[in-house]
């Protein structure tokens, strides 16, 4: 079983710019959001996905993800999405021996940027950067799904 182990983070400063290897725009939209399921559509760059995730646990969930043309993806996203469609810039960035990925959120989440960090346990020791914040991985309004029904602008 593919398993998602991630932490995630509030970012306090823009120091992290400084190292990021990659970026790309994802545009993602939610299929079915419940307590026990998420089925996530994404278009990343030109490439669709996917993605079927379990209830949270902790820090970790069982997780598949699944390439689809980018076309499929986009029409989902405009006739199937239950949800606002999640806009955000994501940069990845290299800190000790992890990469993370920096998200900075467009549209109804302007101005909410979050770090997320993928492990390979639960107990995985990483190198914490100097720009990140508070933790934020219990808190389910920073849970993306959440976002989409609940943008960051209306708290």
């Amino acid at each position: 079983m593919a398993m998602e182990i991630e932490r995630k983070f509030l970012v306090c400063n823009d120091d992290w710019r400084e190292q990021v290897l990659s970026e790309t725009h994802l545009m993602q939209g939610y299929l079915a959001s419940t307590a026990a399921l998420t089925v996530r559509v994404r278009l990343d760059g030109g490439q669709g996905r996917l993605t079927i995730k379990g209830a949270t646990r902790g820090i970790s969930r069982s997780e598949y993800e699944y390439p689809i043309p980018a076309e499929d993806a986009q029409a989902m996203l405009g006739e199937l999405a239950e949800t606002a469609i999640i806009d955000k810039i994501r940069h990845r960035v290299r800190c000790g021996e992890h990469v993370w990925e920096v998200d900075r959120f467009a549209g109804d989440n302007a101005g909410l940027v979050l770090a997320e960090i993928e492990l390979g346990a639960e107990n995985e020791s990483f190198e914490r950067p100097a720009w990140l914040g508070a933790e934020v991985s219990d808190d389910p309004r920073y849970y993306n799904a959440n976002l989409a029904r609940h943008p960051f602008k209306d708290w």
